[in-house]
């Protein structure tokens, strides 16, 4: 098992903050914010990080994070010039996947869960984690049965579909590259994660989990405010710092 994290975009919601710096790189406590997404990858025992980033603050992760050495393991990097969509990133992370599984997780995600026992116990398909939420417009909606079994996802739907937004967290088996460059760009012009996940899902191969934690889009100045209260209060608990 591989990891990606994906920390590029330009971060527009949190201007002027992020006319300074990378979006994943703001303070989330006593951290930066692309610390949460490694640690939720280092916990579940990924050493082989691939992290995507923008071009115009490449050298700030670079000092940061290195090698990858000092948390025993070995990060590299590549670059995403444009923002294209998150299913981008395995086009652009192909190479570094090859023939192996992967998860990926967005730099600006923060979880309370650990996701460890899931990840190890990937076998194939895909995996994805749902969280109930007040705002699913703004995420792309599980809409489940009766029985909890999904019928179907959708990206930012316009009608009610369900209080389930999927999260920033997936995990693949290596097709998700053959899986990504076959799909077409949406209406807003970029590879929907969605789509990858649909395509897994009319295979009969998607697995849904519930979020039992909290789960933060740290994308807006009220989301990194909670975000960081959240790591103020499970400081040396259950979020172990990172460096």
């Amino acid at each position: 098992m591989k990891g990606i994290i994906l920390s590029g975009g330009h971060g527009t919601r949190l201007h002027p903050l992020t006319k300074v710096t990378s979006k994943q790189l703001l303070p989330i406590y006593d951290r930066p914010m692309i610390m949460y997404p490694l640690q939720t990858l280092l916990r579940a025992g990924i050493k082989d990080i691939l992290v995507i980033i923008a071009p115009d603050h490449a050298g700030d992760y670079l000092k940061l994070l290195g090698s990858g050495k000092e948390f025993g393991a070995k990060i590299t990097y590549e670059i995403q010039d444009k923002p294209e969509g998150l299913a981008q990133a395995f086009i652009i992370g192909a190479d570094f996947i090859d023939r192996d599984s992967v998860c990926m997780v967005l730099g600006d995600n923060i979880f309370e869960d650990d996701f460890s026992g899931n990840i190890r116990n990937f076998k194939s398909g895909g995996h994805i984690f749902a969280k109930e939420v007040k705002d699913p417009e703004r995420f792309g909606v599980v809409k489940f049965n009766g029985e909890m079994q999904v019928e179907k996802i959708v990206e930012k739907p316009k009608e009610f579909l369900s209080n389930y937004a999927v999260t920033g967290l997936y995990v693949y088996d290596n097709r998700v590259v053959s899986a990504a460059k076959e799909i077409k760009p949406s209406w807003r012009n970029e590879l929907e994660i969605t789509d990858i996940n649909n395509w897994y899902l009319e295979k009969g191969e998607l697995k849904v989990d519930i979020v039992k934690g909290e789960w933060i889009d740290a994308g807006t100045f009220e989301s990194l405010f909670q975000a960081g209260e959240l790591a103020r209060r499970k400081s040396g608990e259950n979020m172990p710092a990172v460096g």
